[in-house]
Parts: structure tokens; sequence; C-alpha cells
């Protein structure tokens, strides 16, 4: 049965935000973050200090959309507050890989032995520091240190062999807010 849904979300002090056509703008100081809003049926606008968002005519389907929007807006906020750090740690036992930040990519040199180096994406927004072995994913927006930390990962899968055996590759160790 369709119905009328409408979610209310408080807007913390020091951030200020508007509505641009899809897009939701929260800002602080010189921090400035985004978020889309895909689903052509949800409307968003701001009122006072609350973000107001509505949906005519929802059902089950646009209830669950409009509650994965309310916690990506909500860790908006929280990244205005604090960066997302993401840690990830280079595992080799058979030959010793290294790790170099090249612009936008992450190059990992002698990864099982390899004479091509594999490259990882860094999406641009997120920083990576590298300290030996460990790996340090930082941004602003948990979707882009996510998803740079997800393409390290990726980047060091092993094919056509044993896994129990070559466990060598770069793991993520720490996700934000689950470090302790």
């Amino acid at each position: 049965m369709r119905q009328k849904l409408q979610e209310e979300i408080e807007i913390p002090l020091g951030v200020s935000c508007e509505t641009a056509g899809r897009f939701i703008k929260c800002t602080k100081e010189d921090i400035t973050l985004m978020r889309e809003i895909e689903n052509s049926e949800i409307e968003a606008k701001v009122s006072d200090s609350k973000i107001v968002l509505t949906c005519s005519k929802g059902n089950r389907t646009h209830n669950m959309i409009m509650q994965s929007l309310v916690a990506h807006i909500k860790n908006l906020f929280i990244g205005l507050q604090e960066k997302f750090t993401y840690t990830l740690e280079a595992c080799n036992v058979h030959f010793p890989m290294t790790l170099k930040v090249e612009g936008t990519q992450l190059s990992i040199n002698n990864f099982l032995g390899e004479k091509i180096p594999r490259y990882a994406a860094i999406m641009p927004g997120s920083n990576v520091e590298i300290k030996g072995q460990k790996i340090t994913v930082v941004s602003y927006d948990i979707a882009l240190a996510g998803q740079t930390a997800a393409n390290i990962e990726k980047a060091t899968k092993v094919r056509n062999r044993d896994r129990r055996v070559f466990q060598d590759g770069i793991y993520i160790v720490t996700k934000p807010r689950r470090s302790s």
C-alpha cells in the first residue's frame, strides 16, 4: 500500500546545508560534501535546522531507500566533524612487494614476483599514506575512503593459485567506527 513517507534529520551546529536539484550539499568551514538523491520520487528540502525527506507515494522499497539516504546524510555530518580512516596491511610470504603512490594511483611492484606492476585507483578526495607495510586511507567522505580501500585490496587478488599457500596481498585491517 502506497503512503506518504517523511523523515527529518537534525542538522548539527556549525553545519550549513542546501539542496541543489538532486544533490544535498553540506558545508562546515572549508569542507564541502555532497550526496546525490538517486531516486526521483524522493524529494529533499532544508527547513529551519532540519533536512526533510519526503516521498508522496512510497512503498516498502522507497522506505528502504529513504532509510539508506538518512544514513548517508548522517555520515556526511560525521565526515564534517572528523575524517574517516581505513587501515590496510600488506602481507607477503613469497616475494617482498613495494608500494608507491603515483598521482592518482597506488603502484604495487613485485607482487608474487610479477614483473609488471599492479595499480589501484585512488579516488579524488582521499589521501593514501604508506609507512612500511601499513597503508592508511583518509577522507572526509566515507564512500571515497571505502572505495579507495576496496580498490587497493582488490588489486592484489590472487588468481589461479591455491589461496591457502599464496596468502600474499593487501588486506583491510580496521574500518572507521569499528576500530575499538
